[in-house]
């Protein structure tokens, strides 16, 4: 019995370790944002449509996404970081198609935004990525307006005829003082037919995010079959000592 209930700590031992390392993985794979303490915490931002049309008024680029800009600026003699949501009933998107560059502009009269971004295609491997963010901001706490861009990018990869899916939030970094957080994020700049989305390839988080319960369930089943075959093997030999020779 004492090597059965070691065999059953071993088992035990294996199965917390592997959760362990599942959770772990989660945790680094999450990608981390701005350490810089927030102004304020607008809440988690309502998920947006957005469409750019071709001069014929066929859809070029479909975005479903929603949007928080995190911003450094100057105000009243200070450094202060401010979270704002993207709000898509007061957001205008505009933009234009190229064979091999799409663009997303879009625009809030209120909060005198306008959040560009740019996609570039590789014609040779049909591969596109999001290579070029720019900011243009005039909000009333800051000292003068901000302007943010950078064009050597590598975000939201994907495949010419499909979309580039994400429902975890992402933190891109534009620059030392500007970076967004995207949620349920969803975006095809090439390669449409028709209005609709083309089939999705899904970002590294949300696979990692499926992977950890087929993991602790995998742990937890072969810990049950473990334990289970000890104990038949135990009773087994049991058995076997009460026989008379």
């Amino acid at each position: 019995m004492t090597q059965i209930r070691g065999v059953q700590s071993w088992c035990l031992g294996v199965a917390l370790h592997l959760i362990l390392a599942a959770a772990l993985h989660q945790g680094l794979a999450t990608v981390a944002p701005p350490t810089a303490a927030p102004h304020k915490d607008p809440g988690r931002p309502e998920k947006g449509s957005y469409v750019v049309t071709r001069s014929n008024g066929t859809a070029c680029l479909l975005a479903s996404m929603g949007l928080q800009l995190n911003v450094s600026f100057n105000s009243q003699n200070k450094t202060v970081q401010e979270v704002v949501n993207l709000q898509p009933n007061m957001t205008k998107p505009s933009g234009s198609c190229d064979s091999d560059r799409a663009s997303l502009l879009l625009t809030t009269d209120a909060e005198k935004t306008n959040l560009t971004f740019i996609f570039t295609l590789n014609a040779t491997s049909n591969k596109y990525h999001l290579s070029e963010v720019s900011l243009s901001a005039d909000w009333p706490d800051m000292k003068e307006p901000l302007s943010a861009n950078n064009r050597s990018l590598d975000y939201l990869r994907g495949t010419f005829g499909f979309s580039y899916m994400c429902h975890e939030e992402q933190t891109l970094s534009v620059s030392q003082d500007f970076s967004i957080n995207t949620f349920q994020l969803q975006v095809q700049p090439f390669g449409l037919t028709g209005d609709q989305f083309g089939a999705a390839e899904e970002c590294q988080l949300d696979e990692d995010d499926m992977l950890i319960p087929i993991i602790v369930g995998a742990a937890l089943a072969g810990l049950v079959l473990i334990v289970l075959l000890a104990y038949l093997i135990g009773r087994k030999r049991s058995h076997a000592g009460y026989q008379t020779i």
